[in-house]
């Protein structure tokens, strides 16, 4: 896969996780943890991002 194609996935990664987190808030007792287990996976794959965009 291209680095382009890989930074695409990534960022479409990081809509998606965003958007979970996003729904675990609306939903009427939110799971604290799972959406903290998200929020490390996003700021996993925002590392990622920063560090292919930097090369």
């Amino acid at each position: 896969m291209a680095q382009q194609e890989q930074l695409e996935a990534l960022k479409a990664q990081h809509t998606k996780l965003k958007d979970d987190i996003s729904d675990e808030y609306a939903r009427p007792n939110p799971d604290d943890q799972r959406i903290a287990a998200l929020k490390v996976q996003k700021l996993g794959i925002k590392d990622q991002i920063a560090d292919m965009e930097r090369t």
